[in-house]
């Protein structure tokens, strides 16, 4: 009653703040950009905070507050628009949708999908402003219990989704999600600085990967290819089903669903570093887990679609718990909402303990903003969802160059450098085959998002726990299994038992028939190739160091699995379902263009833009690609090209961004931004 009461001030003087038109004016004007902002692939939150950074310094703190969080709520609901009517992750957050949001739109259902999301957005959104308003008062001694044995069992709780998205063949789910984690440990270790799978000698791989590019490569890269050789529309139908009304009584006649979905992504959410890159994958898994007929799901089951959306928002309430409370970001666009806050006004705001102190009306307004938001931008972005979804009736080809074009900016933004470029398109080269031989591309993506976190928290949780150890084995008994880690444990070994007895029914790829034993065996072949040799590289790091232990054990359990497959397949018919080929039957077999002369084109651009810079180079290959492969007119390819360069330009000045560079930079002085 005590923290009621004490509460009770701030939040009056809170909505005193919130209600003044010039603030609703800066929080809408907020909203529409970070809606802009979010229906692009890739940018997300982090592009749009930066571009608000400069306007930052010295602005009235409520006003600037309003703008960043309008910005923040709105890009998780806005880049479900990619995922559903393109098949395309519009950030790390929205990954999940994917599966059943793109069958829907397939099938000529993309608005009742956007207004499930949307709908399930807003109430997630609610839901972590009003867990918030209780949690900035009670969670403090709530997150100091997480220490690195329970952070390491929210993480292993992440990997335990692999077996609700194995697919048909489990051990195929377990050996692709491996695959995800030794790509994700590619570069410098972080215990002692050694290198895995990389060298300085080519420094780009030192750093590792980052996750737009693989999450651009894994899912966006392969649906652009199979619609583009489909030659056809996104939808199938030329109706756009049954609206946003629709939409909106799938949410309600799933409300308990999205109550549950909302409530993991707050508290997920409140966990610094996991939030937005694992929370869809659990909702997801916990939507399949607690449906009856999981027949559905990976086809267009709009459960599949509710669970993810409802939990995306709500983590952003509970990822403002350890930003305001500790100072730690709970993600990429936190730690710039913190360094954003710094600049507000003269420098009076400082997150952390001391902003709960001082300002706690400051506080309650970031909560409260962060519904309005939430409600402004789900209405404009429900009200729109019916028009936007005409963009699955149009013919790919027109689309196809232009979605590639923003998917290459964005991968190029992450690093700055050519060979964004060339991981894109390999790392799509490697979800085309995934998704050709029936391997679980979400276990890929959740075994490359989590293994990081995953070798972190267990290198520090073995080191302490040794040093518990030596002290008392009972201390170190203490240490390892807490209540929480218990209860964790219990959680995952129940997920993994149930997604592994389910996983027959969940198609998390979709149908695919089988095909001839030859060309997955090859594909399993050269997987299995990769992961020998990643175990060899680990195993000549030095045995002090610990960076070798982790890729070791993955190796090492992943070639397992890979002999098991191995195996199986030398064994069965042609029949069964390990031999599954999607170029055997179906869409990708009765396609109108064949795969390499489609990839042909990519891989021409990308060899222009390392000639050429890739301003040049896209004006070639969108001048081409719309004369040649689309057919269209020379006059509607020229305005198509002249088009398109302005968009990549105004989105460059805008983010004060650079493009790709290419070999004539260096024996030719250009101005921008031929630079």
């Amino acid at each position: 009653m005590d923290i009621i009461m004490e509460a009770l001030p701030a939040l009056s003087d809170a909505w005193g703040l919130i209600l003044q038109p010039v603030v609703l004016g800066y929080l809408i004007l907020g909203v529409v950009m970070g809606l802009c902002i979010g229906v692009f692939p890739g940018l997300g939150g982090i592009a749009g905070l930066s571009l608000l950074l400069p306007f930052m310094f010295g602005m009235d703190p409520i006003l600037g507050l309003a703008l960043m969080v309008g910005m923040v709520a709105i890009v998780p609901t806005s880049d479900t628009f990619a995922s559903v009517l393109m098949g395309i992750p519009g950030s790390s957050a929205s990954q999940a949708t994917v599966l059943d949001g793109f069958p829907m739109a397939k099938r000529g259902q993309a608005a009742r999908a956007l207004s499930a999301a949307f709908a399930s957005s807003l109430f997630g959104g609610l839901v972590g402003a009003s867990f918030l308003t209780v949690f900035i008062l009670v969670a403090r001694p709530i997150v100091l219990e997480f220490r690195t044995p329970e952070l390491l069992m929210i993480t292993i709780f992440g990997l335990s989704m692999v077996g609700i998205l194995a697919g048909r063949v489990a051990i195929k789910g377990v050996v692709a999600a491996g695959l995800g984690m030794l790509i994700g440990t590619i570069g410098e270790g972080a215990s002692s600085g050694d290198l895995r799978m990389s060298s300085y000698d080519f420094p780009y791989l030192t750093d590792g990967l980052k996750l737009v590019i693989v999450g651009l490569g894994i899912f966006a890269i392969p649906e652009i290819i199979s619609l583009l050789r489909q030659d056809r529309a996104i939808s199938s139908k030329p109706q756009l089903g049954g609206g946003w009304i629709d939409g909106v009584k799938d949410w309600f006649a799933n409300i308990w669903l999205s109550v549950r979905c909302s409530i993991i992504g707050v508290i997920v959410g409140v966990i610094p570093g996991l939030g937005g890159s694992v929370v869809d994958w659990i909702a997801y898994g916990h939507a399949v887990q607690t449906t009856k007929d999981k027949s559905g799901f990976g086809k267009g089951e709009v459960r599949g679609i509710i669970g993810p959306e409802s939990s995306n928002n709500a983590k952003e309430g509970g990822g403002l718990v350890p930003t305001l409370l500790f100072g730690i970001p709970g993600s990429g666009s936190m730690a710039i909402f913190i360094g954003a806050i710094a600049l507000l006004g003269s420098g009076q705001i400082e997150v952390g303990p001391a902003m709960l102190k001082n300002n706690l009306d400051i506080t309650y307004s970031i909560v409260w903003l962060l519904a309005l938001a939430n409600v402004v931008g789900t209405m404009i972005c429900i009200a729109a969802s019916g028009g936007i979804a005409k963009l699955t009736t149009i013919r790919f080809a027109l689309l196809a160059p232009f979605l590639f074009m923003i998917i290459s900016f964005a991968a190029f933004q992450s690093g700055q450098n050519l060979m964004d470029l060339v991981a894109l398109i390999g790392i799509g080269f490697l979800g085309l085959m995934m998704r050709r031989f029936d391997w679980s591309r979400p276990a890929f993506l959740i075994g490359f998002v989590l293994s990081n976190p995953a070798e972190t928290y267990a290198n520090q949780a073995v080191q302490i726990a040794q040093s518990r150890f030596r002290k008392g084995f009972e201390e170190g008994l203490d240490y390892i299994f807490s209540p929480i880690v218990i209860v964790l444990l219990i959680i995952t070994v129940i997920s993994v038992v149930l997604g592994l007895r389910q996983a027959k029914n969940i198609l998390a790829e979709g149908d695919v028939q089988s095909g001839s034993k030859r060309a997955p065996l090859i594909f399993l072949l050269v997987i299995t190739g990769y992961i020998a040799y990643a175990l060899f590289d680990a195993s000549s790091i030095p045995d002090y160091s610990r960076d070798r232990t982790f890729p070791i054990f993955v190796a090492s359990v992943c070639l397992v699995g890979c002999a098991i497959l191995i195996i199986r397949m030398m064994l069965k018919p042609e029949t069964d379902t390990i031999f599954a080929d999607r170029e055997r039957s179906g869409e990708d077999a009765e396609a109108t263009h064949g795969l390499w002369p489609t990839l042909a084109w990519f891989a021409g651009l990308l060899i222009l833009t390392s000639l050429l810079g890739f301003i040049l180079a896209l004006a070639i290959f969108l001048f081409s690609f719309m004369k040649l492969r689309a057919g269209v007119s020379t006059v509607f390819a020229a305005i198509y090209t002249a088009a398109g360069i302005a968009f990549m330009l105004g989105m460059a000045s805008l983010l004060n961004r650079d493009f790709p560079p290419g070999l004539l930079q260096e024996y030719a002085d250009l101005p921008w931004p031929f630079t």
